[in-house]
């Protein structure tokens, strides 16, 4: 096959906000389409109407948006294989559902869920091969049938799986793979509500869509024999198969939400960006060598390649994502990292801080914080100080390891003094409470330590003058007084600044 001619699909079902394990394969699959100069459809699996959440469809397309994964054919683009929802394309699987039934490879199934309920209990306590169906209708008389459809007994079409023999498919991760007939079931393709089964609709919709290569998660490997069975039988070529490795958490367990963020919505919530987690996302079970982690786009389409793809298990580890999102946030240009901010802070900062946010005030922040960022969401908590008129801070952390309150006060008094006619210029400020600390006998590290929390709260912030430029000389001498009023009264009690 040419690599033209590489048409490869995202088929997510609209039943839950979108997992990062989804957007995994709809990224392997759109990387593997830009590299080959292919086609990348997204097609919608909306036939398990009952199971449908409000908004996942949008919040589905909306993350292929935030990571830059563009359709060439599907939902609000269109193309020449539409529609591209399953639930539009009902009367094509019953076209393909009659013709397995005229050609016998097909048949009625009348069991009700009680009766099914009961062969699945009596095939368990016989310790038979645990299929779904004991095959009950498979082989009923006409008369049968008869009576069946007479009483008006709503029933769903199966597919009649041989009951011998072997099927082997080759899939392009993993080799050959076989599975003996005798533990395939007879499944379901068309349901009593006349929607199709996954394992119906996907064959179909692969097929008409022209669909070369089938990459989705190794969740899948199990049904493949069966649709292979279902490509044979409709006389179609099969299209080749990659099931891409599991994702699990840190403790080597299946990822789940009890390891925390699964959804992309939560984690661009939290202020990831997407070119982070374009990045990490692609080394989830794919990798150019055992050295390279950071890549760009373009970068990521150049070198794809199915081969790279690993059987082994990915994986996912948050603290691995947060340190990329560093990498990204400190590689972004002061003007583009105050645009990503201000939404956040926006958001975030408590609601006494006056809205909207200085742009011009958050650009002077962005040199002082890059370096400490991690996500964007971090901001408002890391860096509230800037914003806020009042900060809560108890007497321990005003005077830390060695310092006493009498030496304390004498320090600030010192300062408030010293700063009445200081330039708030980061470099003159150093300059300044260095001679000042050397005269007042206390070490620079305590005495800075001590203006540190007068002034941010803190005890841990961006370069201490070059924040103390930022804040200005009025708001430093407010909380440098406030912090010494509290010293003299309040020596042990909790205190805003």
């Amino acid at each position: 096959m040419s690599e033209g001619n590489v048409r490869v699909r995202f088929a997510p079902s609209p039943t839950g906000y979108p997992h990062v394990g989804n957007i995994r394969t709809a990224l392997f699959n759109w990387l593997f389409a830009r590299h080959s100069g292919g086609k990348f459809i997204v097609r919608i699996e909306d036939t398990d109407q009952s199971r449908k959440v409000e908004g996942a469809l949008e919040s589905i397309l909306d993350s292929l948006r935030w990571l830059g994964l563009d359709w060439d054919e599907g939902p609000e683009v269109g193309g020449d294989f539409g529609p591209y929802f399953q639930s539009e394309r009902l009367d094509l699987y019953h076209k393909y559902v009659l013709q397995l039934l005229d050609g016998g490879h097909a048949y009625k199934c009348y069991c009700s869920p009680a009766r099914l309920a009961q062969a699945r209990a009596q095939m368990a306590e016989r310790k038979e091969s645990m299929r779904s169906y004991d095959r009950h209708c498979r082989d009923l008389i006409p008369e049968e049938q008869a009576r069946s459809e007479a009483q008006s007994i709503t029933s769903v079409i199966r597919f009649k799986a041989p009951l011998d023999g072997q099927t082997t498919f080759h899939d392009l991760i993993r080799g050959d793979i076989t599975f003996d007939n005798s533990e395939l079931d007879d499944l379901v393709l068309l349901k009593s509500d006349g929607y199709p089964t996954y394992h119906l609709a996907n064959i179909v919709d692969d097929h008409i869509m022209e669909i070369s290569h089938v990459m989705r998660a190794d969740e899948w490997v199990s049904s493949t024999p069966r649709h292979v069975l279902l490509y044979k039988a409709l006389d179609w070529e099969p299209p080749l198969f990659a099931h891409l490795p599991m994702i699990l958490g840190p403790d080597k367990s299946k990822l789940s939400k009890r390891h925390g963020a699964t959804a992309v919505t939560e984690f661009r919530g939290q202020g990831y960006l997407p070119q982070a987690m374009l990045n990490f996302l692609a080394l989830l079970g794919w990798s150019l060598d055992d050295k390279t982690e950071i890549f760009s786009r373009e970068e990521l389409v150049q070198y794809f390649a199915i081969e790279r793809i690993s059987k082994a298990a990915a994986v996912f580890s948050h603290d691995k994502l947060r340190w990329m999102n560093g990498v990204y946030i400190r590689d972004m240009s002061a003007e583009e990292l105050t645009e990503q901010l201000l939404p956040f802070l926006e958001k975030d900062l408590p609601v006494e801080v006056k809205r909207p946010i200085s742009r011009e005030y958050v650009r002077q922040l962005v040199p002082l914080i890059q370096e400490r960022l991690t996500t964007l969401g971090e901001a408002a908590d890391l860096f509230g100080f800037f914003f806020v008129d009042k900060l809560f801070y108890n007497t321990e952390l005003l005077l830390g390891k060695k310092l006493t309150r009498g030496t304390a006060v004498a320090g600030l008094e010192a300062a408030l003094t010293r700063l009445e006619d200081q330039s708030f210029v980061a470099a003159s400020l150093e300059e300044a409470l260095r001679a000042l600390a050397s005269e007042l006998g206390l070490k620079t590290g305590e005495f800075f330590g001590l203006l540190r929390v007068a002034t941010t709260g803190r005890t841990a912030t961006p370069p201490l003058f070059e924040t103390m430029a930022v804040l200005g000389k009025d708001t430093c001498l407010k909380r440098i007084e406030r912090a010494l009023e509290k010293l003299r009264n309040n020596p042990k009690e909790p205190v805003p600044v």
